[in-house]
């Protein structure tokens, strides 16, 4: 519980020292080579997020098919903290949908509601207490993590640029836990959804990023390394390959 408290509450610091860039411009100008490259079709679906979403392909099977191993304590500290730190994207990108047209807000959090849902999968077949049960929109049981997204909300409602910044910087903090977890994770099972979780991540990234730049923004990475972030923004979507190995 200790070890959970203290990564929440570092998330709040992190992310309330991230929204500087809000008001600096950021190091990171270099063109999007996924938006730059490719028919108008692609763009579309870069910019709007219109994929048919196949990164979790093959993780419901996976989930069932896998056996059921000993938790170690990481393990399930990992799927408590990630099941409410994904329906907090979601959540927040639900709002701010209400707020902009932009279909990239709309379409992520559906995405982010597979995601949760697959980690819901994976508290249920290790006999957890799920922390999200009866869920709100916008409410949780993590008082830091109800914080966050009270922060999150309130800096994306300032306009649209913040509402895109504010997804690209969930993405890249998202990409650091997932990775961070896995450090810790043996389960088959577990190392299969997180593993397509970054996938899917790392699309997220790719479209709020493309959306900042068509806008005349700029986003700096906070969380990546310099590598990771330019690898992701200048490759193209990806997409799952359906096996439990997450190949």
């Amino acid at each position: 519980m200790k070890k959970r408290e203290k990564l929440a509450g570092g998330m709040i610091l992190i992310m309330s020292l991230s929204f500087v860039i809000l008001s600096l411009n950021g190091c990171t100008k270099d063109n999007n080579a996924s938006a730059s490259k490719g028919n108008s079709q692609n763009k579309d679906a870069l910019m709007s997020y219109n994929y048919s979403d196949t990164t979790l392909a093959g993780c419901n099977y996976c989930i069932d098919s896998l056996p059921v191993e000993p938790l170690n304590t990481s393990e399930t500290e990992a799927l408590v903290i990630m099941r409410e730190e994904e329906l907090l994207a979601h959540d927040v990108y639900y709002t701010l949908s209400q707020l902009y047209t932009k279909p990239v807000f709309r379409n992520i959090s559906k995405s982010e509601q597979r995601h949760t849902d697959m980690i819901k999968a994976l508290i249920g077949k290790y006999g957890l207490e799920d922390p999200a049960a009866n869920h709100v929109t916008g409410t949780f049981t993590n008082q830091s993590l109800q914080n966050l997204y009270n922060n999150l909300v309130s800096t994306g409602s300032i306009s649209l640029i913040n509402g895109l910044i504010v997804g690209a910087t969930i993405e890249d903090l998202d990409l650091k836990d997932l990775k961070d977890h896995l450090l810790n994770i043996d389960n088959q099972d577990i190392t299969c959804v997180f593993t397509n979780l970054m996938r899917g991540s790392r699309n997220h990234l790719r479209s709020f990023y493309a959306n900042i730049l068509f806008h005349g923004g700029t986003y700096t990475f906070q969380y990546l390394t310099q590598d990771e972030f330019d690898l992701i923004v200048n490759s193209e979507h990806e997409t799952g390959s359906g096996s439990c190995h997450c190949n």
